[in-house]
């Protein structure tokens, strides 16, 4: 995020609905595979989080620098580019933690871990009387059902001893939620920034309950890059290049944030304060730390707490071992 964005489909699509979804601007989208390059197509959405690394891959020359060609092609959400993947038609994703079950239930392998959302919150108007989240209880709460907003309320009871059926849960989709709240149709919302702020010009006083980070390291809300499940089987060597290009691009936006945000603009070709701040809700790992957390069981157990998640959601039937759907040793082997 750390802009988790959020359909369940993709906990980064929800955003991308906000943004002008043009074609990338990489000088790379029309290349040839020309001097033997070896071409490989790659799904992103037009946000900070889904966007970033690919920018900053265009800008430093990494996709030539590993003998490759990129095709970039622009989807709103995770889940139409795991069906992309299934269907032979894309070789490289990008998805949101809401997505994360459709590799969970074996439809693509985690390559990669991108940045983790911190944008999540469950808020309440300063007037309502709601001062924890045990105080929802009987309350209405308004939700986009399915998505990362969702997900961190269910956490968020979860720990307070509640469950959904103990508040007033209203369904609602996120631009409603806005709507929902700032007129006081619901007592409380769980929903994401740049909502939020969003919200914040009508209730600026807004008390925010619960965030992403409370939950911070135990369980975190990654997106991810994806792969084809046959291409990580037979063609680890191509992998393991595009893992190189997302490493060296992922190190260059956490040490380089704010120009990233402006990169991104450039690359997506919308104004630069579309992005402004983005940074601030994602938290974006040096790829060495990531292997670190890959190898010692830390990344393992975020994934593994999204399945559980998932399974409470319905998504899913059983939470399965993270070992088969994330390629943590092939991380691991590309950054050495």
């Amino acid at each position: 995020m750390r802009y988790p964005r959020r359909l369940i489909a993709s906990f980064g699509a929800a955003l991308a609905l906000l943004l002008p979804v043009a074609a990338c601007g990489s000088s790379a989208d029309s290349a040839d595979g020309a001097d033997g390059a070896k071409k490989v197509s790659f799904g992103y959405i037009a946000d900070f989080s889904g966007s970033a690394t690919l920018a900053a891959a265009d800008k430093l020359g990494l996709w030539a620098k590993q003998g490759l060609t990129p095709e970039l092609k622009v989807f709103t959400n995770g889940p139409l580019q795991i069906q992309a993947l299934g269907a032979g038609d894309l070789d490289f994703g990008y998805i949101g933690s809401g997505a994360t079950w459709l590799p969970a239930s074996g439809k693509a392998k985690i390559i990669a871990v991108n940045m983790l959302g911190l944008a999540d919150r469950v808020i309440t108007h300063a007037d309502s009387g709601i001062t924890s989240i045990a105080d929802l209880k009987g309350r209405k709460v308004g939700v986009p059902e399915g998505t990362s907003g969702d997900m961190i309320l269910q956490l968020a009871l979860k720990e307070a001893g509640l469950t959904p059926k103990d508040v007033q849960k209203v369904t609602m989709d996120a631009s409603t939620v806005v709507t929902a709240f700032s007129s006081k149709q619901v007592d409380a919302a769980a929903i994401w920034y740049p909502l939020i702020d969003t919200i914040k010009k009508n209730v600026p006083d807004l008390v925010e309950l619960k965030k992403s980070e409370d939950f911070y390291p135990e369980l975190s809300f990654p997106s991810s890059f994806v792969a084809r499940n046959e291409l990580v089987k037979d063609d680890a060597a191509t992998v393991t290049k595009v893992l190189k290009v997302i490493q060296e691009a992922n190190d260059w936006v956490a040490a380089n944030t704010a120009e990233a945000e402006t990169l991104t603009a450039t690359f997506l070709k919308v104004p630069a304060e579309q992005f402004k701040g983005a940074s601030a809700v994602t938290k974006i790992l040096p790829s060495a730390e990531l292997a670190k957390f890959g190898g010692d069981g830390t990344v393992g157990g975020w994934y593994k707490g999204l399945a559980d998640i998932f399974v409470t959601m319905g998504k899913i039937k059983e939470s399965p071992d993270p070992a088969t759907y994330y390629t943590a040793d092939l991380y691991k082997a590309a950054l050495g």
